[in-house]
Order: structure tokens, then sequence, then C-alpha cells
């Protein structure tokens, strides 16, 4: 702190502006001192710095858990410093071992250039396209060559490898190692050569390869960058981080109704760390609605708020009204805007069918026998009215069949 505020470097408020924007929901800033005076520098010279995000086109498709970094490089770009979105081409082919307790299987060069065609266009949601600087890894990784790999390997030891957590307890269980799994961290790293990022972005589960970047920059000459590590965001469940495989995750292309929901679904606990992490809401617009909730105030409304940014964010602030009017009305038992529309056929001869069967013919029931049980707990509707006769058959016109508050389907019998 000494050093960040020598005459040369003076910490204005602007500065410690600044440090509360990048202190914000981060797990680690390392080190802070460092970045505090790289900030005093940049404010002093005009001068911005180079701030750096990573990511593997490992899927082709982003979820809010990933927009968590987004939002932090974000919050920096409307600061004034230059946001680097990385797309990690060349490293895609290796595989990231971060977390893992296997070898990971290389995506192809075909599966990169698909996934990769639809990360920035989704990451221009959350950051400024006009003031972000699109880069590929392999600009620079595929000129390397093999001399210039070794060269980069001889700056690094085993020893200091083999302290990465991962790779510790693969080597004492006897889990197989590959050599080219080495190379990810020492990539990764001379990224932050190439690009003489000031500080480099990530989740926890990435604070080995992060600081890989400030040793190779010191190895190169440069002045080491920070890092700035960010908590992985609990899914829908609440318990585990979100993710795809765990079905506990919202798709930044999802629908709008099916976004706000989902964001509705979520516990009110967990609805203040999504604020926190997600919400371009100020910390102390954030802790008034809070003393507003503690006071009284019902939680649902503040979830409400939320959904509707984060929808907006993703869609437009029209379709984030839309959704809430669309919830509104399935809660009330009222219809909502869009449904599946569906052309059924009416029995042998023309007659009527019965309500279970319809049900299940409609796809709001797995059988007859279920469409039964849930005519018997009052959850079916048929145009609005609940169903209470299992024995009731429905004959040539069109009908809203409802089952619960959330399933609806327009069925016409013909």
């Amino acid at each position: 702190m000494n050093q960040a505020s020598s005459p040369e470097f003076v910490v204005t408020d602007r500065v410690r502006e600044a440090l509360a924007v990048t202190l914000r929901g981060c797990e680690e800033l390392i080190p802070q001192d460092e970045w505090i005076k790289k900030l005093a520098k940049s404010e002093a010279s005009g001068k911005p710095l180079r701030i750096k995000l990573g990511l593997d086109p490992t899927a082709p498709d982003i979820h809010i858990g990933h927009t968590v970094v987004l939002n932090k490089m974000r919050q920096l770009q409307d600061l004034g410093h230059t946001v680097i979105f990385l797309i990690g081409d060349f490293t895609s082919m290796i595989g990231d071992p971060s977390g893992r307790n296997s070898t990971r299987p290389p995506l192809t060069a075909d599966q990169i250039k698909v996934n990769a065609e639809t990360y920035y266009r989704q990451a221009s949601l959350v950051l400024d396209p006009a003031k972000t600087e699109i880069r590929y890894n392999s600009e620079w990784s595929d000129p390397l060559g093999a001399r210039g790999m070794i060269q980069l390997a001889s700056r690094y030891t085993v020893a200091r490898m083999m302290e990465r957590n991962d790779f510790h307890q693969r080597f004492t269980a006897g889990t197989p190692i590959a050599v080219h799994e080495f190379l990810y961290p020492l990539m990764q790293g001379y990224d932050s050569v190439a690009l003489h990022s000031d500080l480099e972005l990530g989740g926890t589960d990435q604070k080995f390869n992060l600081l890989m970047g400030r040793t190779l920059q010191a190895e190169y000459g440069q002045e080491p960058q920070c890092i700035l590590t960010m908590p992985l965001l609990e899914g829908l469940d609440g318990v585990e981080k979100m993710s795809k495989s765990k079905n506990n995750y919202i798709g930044i292309s999802e629908a709008p109704n099916t976004m706000f929901a989902k964001v509705l679904s979520i516990s009110d606990v967990l609805m203040w760390k999504w604020y926190t992490l997600l919400s371009f809401k100020s910390e102390a617009e954030i802790a008034a609605l809070k003393a507003e909730v503690d006071a009284g105030r019902n939680p649902k409304d503040a979830k409400v708020t939320l959904a509707k940014e984060i929808t907006a964010r993703f869609h437009s602030a029209a379709a984030a009204d839309a959704a809430e009017q669309d919830f509104i009305n399935r809660s009330k038992g009222g219809i909502p805007d869009e449904i599946a529309e569906l052309s059924l056929p009416l029995g042998e001869g023309g007659a009527a069918v019965g309500i279970a069967a319809l049900l299940k013919m409609a796809n709001l029931a797995a059988s007859s026998g279920e469409g039964n049980r849930l005519i018997d707990g009052g959850g079916v509707r048929v145009d609005s009215s609940v169903v209470s006769d299992k024995g009731l058959k429905l004959g040539a016109g069109t009908y809203v069949l409802q089952v619960g508050k959330r399933k609806f389907a327009r069925v016409t019998l013909v």
C-alpha cells in the first residue's frame, strides 16, 4: 500500500471507487497492493489497463454461471479499461485439466470452430462490443512451433507443476497424467505474456493457471499481472455449481418466459448472492432492497426485479415485461400467450376422447394412469375449469388443457 500511495501513484477517490468495483463479489484479488498501484498509475497516465478473460469454447452455449466473470469484465470496462475476450482455440485442443481426475479428451478443430462461432456473440450480451478486444490464442501459440514450446517449458519446473492439487492427487492415486496436460497452464500463462495483461480474471478453479501468467510474465521481463478470482455460481438447486450436466442452469439463449420463471424458482437466500454476482445494480441499491425485505417486504418482489433484469439483459425490456405477465397469468390459472398447439384425432368413428387419454396424447401426462392421478389431485383444468370427473370425454372442438400451474396445450380434436 505504501508504494501505491507514494507521490508518483496517488490513491484518489476514483482509484478507491475502482478498487471497490473490483472487489465486489470477488473471491481473491492477488496481490491487492499491486492492483491499487496499477489503478493509480493508469489514472495518472490516462492509459487504460489491459484486462484479460480467456474462455475455451468447450460447448456451443454459455449459461449465466459463465457470465459472473463477464459481468466483472463489464464493470471494469465501464471504468474505461480495455477488456480482452480471449477465445482459447489453441488451448482447447490441449484440454484444461483443472479439477479433473482423469485425462480430458481434447476437442477437434471442427468442434472448436463451431463452438467459438457462438461464444463472442453470446458474450456481447454482457460486454460492450465496441470496447472489447477479441483475440484467439492460436495467433501466438501456433507460431511458437516445437522449438518455442521447448523454450517455454524450460521456464517452469515439474516440481512446481506437481504442486497443483489435481495433478498431485492424480499422481498420488496412480491415475494417469498425460505429458500434454502440463502444457495447458503453460500456454494459458503465455497468453498473458503475449497480451501484456495487467489483470486476468477466472473462476476459483483457475487459480493455478492464473498465477502461471504472473510467473511467466516475470520470466519474460514484464510487470506481472494481478489475478482476480470469482466464486462459482450455485445453480437453481442452491447447492451444486451451475452446470448443464446437473440440469440446474439457465442458458442465456433460453426463451424469456423460461428464463424469468427459472430465476423466480431460486431460494430467497440464494437470491442475494445472485444479486451480487449477476446484477448491475450498485451495492447501495442492493443493500436498500435487502433492507426493505428485512423490514417485511415480500422477498418475491426483489426476486421479480432480479428476474426482469436478467431476462432484459439477454432479450429485451419488453420481453422481460411479457415474461412477468406470462408468469402472473400462470400463477392465477390464466392462459399464457404462447402455448403448444396440437391437432389430435378423435376416437374410432369420431368418438369422444377420455380426458386421461387426452392428457397422455398431448404430452401433459406420461400415461393415462398418471392423468387420472392428476385429476384426483385437482391439478387438471379444461378451459380454466377444474376437472373432477375422470370419466369426462371431449368431442370435436378446441380446448385449452392445463396441468398444474405451468403445463398448457391448446388441443383441437378432429
